[in-house]
């Protein structure tokens, strides 16, 4: 990244954190079309939830998705939620394993308890009490 694309790019993710919406998403949302996963991660957000621009179910899967796909563990992890919830993309547990399995396998503990709970349900895997535990205990449960 050059040197004043940091500058910019820091000036976006300040105001996005700011909770300056409109301004995050229109500083963001060049980053995000260059493949900057950070920004896309936080255009989906703001996508999903209406934050800065109108509520765009598919933008939100569209960016969550394509930071998911480049390994960002926040992105796979709520991608998992929203194919558990059936939140912009069709109710899939099994989807939703596979999402929070790769978060869950860069440390997100919050993927590691879903994850170990859809183990102890049968809810889109098939019910396995030792894998529930295997994810519990790395969860720190």
């Amino acid at each position: 990244m050059s040197e004043l694309n940091e500058v910019e790019f820091n000036s976006a993710m300040s105001a996005f954190e700011s909770k300056h919406f409109g301004t995050a998403c229109q500083l963001l949302g060049p980053f995000a079309e260059q493949g900057n996963a950070d920004a896309q991660h936080r255009l989906a957000i703001m996508y999903q939830n209406g934050l800065g621009v109108a509520t765009n179910p598919e933008q939100a899967v569209k960016w969550m998705k394509a930071a998911a796909d480049q390994g960002h563990a926040l992105a796979q992890h709520g991608l998992g939620f929203m194919y558990m919830e059936g939140e912009c993309v069709d109710k899939n547990a099994a989807e939703a394993v596979k999402w929070f399995k790769l978060a869950a396998e860069q440390g997100m503990v919050g993927s590691q308890t879903t994850l170990a709970m859809m183990y102890e349900q049968g809810n889109g895997v098939e019910k396995d009490p030792e894998e529930a535990q295997k994810w519990y205990k790395m969860a720190g449960f």
